[in-house]
């Protein structure tokens, strides 16, 4: 699995494109290095030495599909909705020097910022007991048949039914506020935008520029937990033409009966990112500001503190099993 594409922390993102029409470097660094002093996984010509001619002919070349080797595919992805102004601008970017340790500085006390400021509740204005009360369907003798549904029309015809208008105007990776969890251990939902960042594949995901843990705090983002670094299920082998899961033959005449029959697989940690864990958008979610159709009634125990914003589920993963 490799990883791709880290973000510029804020400061940076935000100079650059007030310097150069709105063109970033925002999803480069992480495989070419904040001063593109790196090679990217290890193969790439250091960007940093190359003239600005030459690394125009590569962008350009990737985006056309007519240049490139092992990078080729993840490059394509990278610029193929590039303009060729925002090409020039990418180019006059690298060579300014915008990645200087003065400017890295900078963009760290942005993060620093992002990360400190806080955290919103999204859920505020649909607990908020004035609504529930009006919304008691449970204390009222009669209910209309347009408040049973989530549509809040007729049931009974289809002529003006709709989903809500959706408005998708999150700010920017870097400059949003992050939202507090619905319950302790929720997967947190994506505060930001994440124009160009979907779909993720397997050979491009960009949520790991940020929320990777070596880099989440100087990048102000909530980091990739422990959890997702750790193989939970059981070591499966098919041996002698038998199931074998952890060591144990599945089946009738077997040790065990069946694979529930596992209390407790052998934990395996990781130093990369496991791959059930690599399809982020799968638990995490973007967020559109768009009202809800109910109040909601639901109260979270023990979301305080650091809970609000960070997961322990590393330490509960065997609660409860024996």
């Amino acid at each position: 699995m490799k990883r791709t594409m880290k973000l510029l922390a804020a400061g940076s993102i935000l100079a650059a494109s007030a310097l150069y029409g709105g063109a970033s470097t925002a999803a480069c660094a992480g495989c070419h290095g904040q001063h593109f002093e790196k090679k990217a996984m290890g193969v790439s010509k250091i960007v940093k030495d190359m003239s600005k001619a030459d690394i125009l002919v590569a962008l350009k070349g990737y985006k056309a599909g007519t240049y490139g080797g092992a990078m080729k595919q993840i490059m394509q992805g990278q610029v193929k909705a590039l303009s060729d102004a925002d090409i020039k601008a990418i180019a006059d970017i690298i060579k300014s020097g915008a990645g200087t340790p003065t400017n890295v500085a900078t963009a760290n006390a942005a993060a620093a910022a992002v990360a400190a400021a806080k955290v919103i509740d999204i859920n505020a204005k649909v607990c908020d007991p004035k609504r529930i009360q009006k919304e008691d369907l449970g204390n009222k003798k009669e209910v209309d048949e347009t408040t049973l549904g989530l549509r809040k029309t007729s049931l009974f015809q289809e002529d003006n039914v709709a989903p809500p208008a959706v408005k998708n105007d999150r700010p920017a990776p870097g400059s949003a506020p992050r939202f507090e969890r619905a319950y302790v251990n929720a997967p947190p939902m994506i505060p930001h935008s994440v124009e160009g960042l979907l779909p993720i594949t397997k050979d491009n995901n960009q949520c790991l520029g940020c929320h990777m843990p070596d880099v989440a705090k100087s990048m102000g983002a909530t980091p990739i937990p422990a959890t997702h670094f750790t193989n939970y299920r059981p070591t499966t082998v098919y041996k002698n033409g038998e199931l074998v899961k952890e060591g144990k033959v599945v089946g009738l005449k077997g040790d065990i009966g069946n694979v529930g029959d596992i209390k407790l697989a052998k934990v395996k940690k990781l130093n990369h990112l496991y791959q059930g864990r690599y399809n982020c958008s799968q638990c995490h979610a973007p967020q559109a500001n768009v009202e809800t159709a109910v109040a909601n009634t639901f109260k979270p125990d023990g979301l305080t503190g650091d809970l609000k914003t960070h997961s322990n589920l590393i330490d509960m993963m065997d609660d409860g099993v024996k």
